[in-house]
């Protein structure tokens, strides 16, 4: 377990207030959780603004049925295999797709593999989901 360091923080009242109204609905069990998740997403921000090593996934809806789509998406991914660690491929019903492709890497090429699957014509949405590669 890493070491603890405690210190404290001055805030105004309305901001606490609302602070703890938003760890109330999110179900945290303390401030010092809430604040450390802030933290974290900031850095990974930080990260990802730096062009720094990310990890993540990205969730695609597609219609399969698209002309020459699958064919498309799949070039795609293989352009970037140095970045996508694997795939999950579910049908949905006759004409969708889901895809998810869980990626790591700089973050340049997450955000231009994702844009690049994103543009293509049939594909009905994706989002795109980042974390730090680092424990």
């Amino acid at each position: 377990m890493s070491e603890l360091y405690r210190f404290g923080v001055s805030l105004e009242k309305a901001l606490i207030d609302t602070f703890d109204r938003h760890i109330e609905a999110q179900h945290y069990k303390s401030r010092s959780e809430a604040l450390r998740d802030l933290i974290r997403e900031e850095l990974i921000r930080k990260q990802w603004i730096d062009g720094g090593t990310v990890a993540g996934a990205i969730v695609m809806t597609y219609d399969h049925h698209k002309r020459e789509l699958v064919n498309l998406l799949l070039d795609i991914q293989h352009d970037f295999q140095e970045t996508i660690i694997s795939t999950q491929h579910v049908h949905l019903d006759h004409h969708h797709c889901l895809e998810i492709i869980a990626v790591k890497g700089r973050a340049s090429d997450v955000e231009k593999l994702a844009t690049t699957l994103k543009v293509q014509v049939g594909v009905k949405h994706l989002s795109l989901s980042i974390s730090s590669s680092a424990g």
